[in-house]
């Protein structure tokens, strides 16, 4: 059984990580191919013993074709570090593959991805899971969490409580960077450090499943 709450309606694809990426460059499955850049697909070695899964792509990422490559990667970035998890091998993702905005003049707002948009990209994420079989799963923000742990999970009385998954996988969720940088004065300071608490959880599952064991 795949770490998703819901069953899936559509087949899973096939292939290995470069093989799943080349179609889902294809996809469409929904509307949000077309004024997108590109599809953002998830990024990391296929051994990787952890899946941080995200929301959706942002603006840089749309541009860049990678994942958490925006503010919301860099603070990531931080809160790996201030842990010891080695970014290069963790596989980062994203439950939506592609970018929804709205186009202000020059600029392009992020717009949330509606339910029907996310169920169309779940079979993407179902397929990476199918190929990394991770022991680790962390979710970030509530699009991903309900995704892997069903709709009633709410990040807000949630995060940070393991949970066991199908497939001998642990789960977690945490904050979501992006939420991190909207929160308001004082209390962006403490939810970054409660994203670092949580990913201090993830440090020491991972190096007890023998994967990138916390530096140092």
């Amino acid at each position: 059984m795949l770490p998703l709450a819901r069953p899936l309606a559509d087949p899973i694809p096939t292939g290995n990580l470069r093989t799943l990426e080349r179609k889902a460059r294809g996809c469409r499955n929904c509307p949000l191919w077309r004024p997108a850049t590109q599809v953002v697909f998830g990024d990391g070695p296929p051994d990787a013993v952890a899946m941080l899964v995200g929301e959706q792509p942002g603006n840089q990422e749309d541009i860049a074709g990678a994942p958490f490559v925006g503010p919301s990667g860099q603070l990531l970035d931080r809160a790996l570090q201030e842990v010891g998890l080695d970014r290069g091998r963790l596989y980062l993702t994203n439950t939506v593959k592609h970018f929804k905005f709205e186009q202000r003049g020059k600029a392009r707002l992020h717009k949330r991805a509606n339910a029907a948009e996310q169920e169309a990209c779940r079979i993407w994420l179902a397929a990476e899971m199918l190929q990394l079989r991770p022991k680790v799963v962390v979710a970030l923000g509530a699009m991903a969490a309900q995704t892997v742990f069903g709709r009633q999970f709410r990040v807000t009385r949630e995060r940070g409580q393991w949970r066991e998954l199908p497939g001998r996988a642990r789960g977690i969720a945490s904050w979501h960077p992006s939420a991190v940088l909207r929160m308001p004065g004082p209390r962006r300071e403490t939810g970054y450090q409660e994203l670092v608490e949580d990913l201090g959880r993830v440090a020491e599952a991972v190096g007890a499943a023998g994967g990138a064991a916390p530096r140092g």
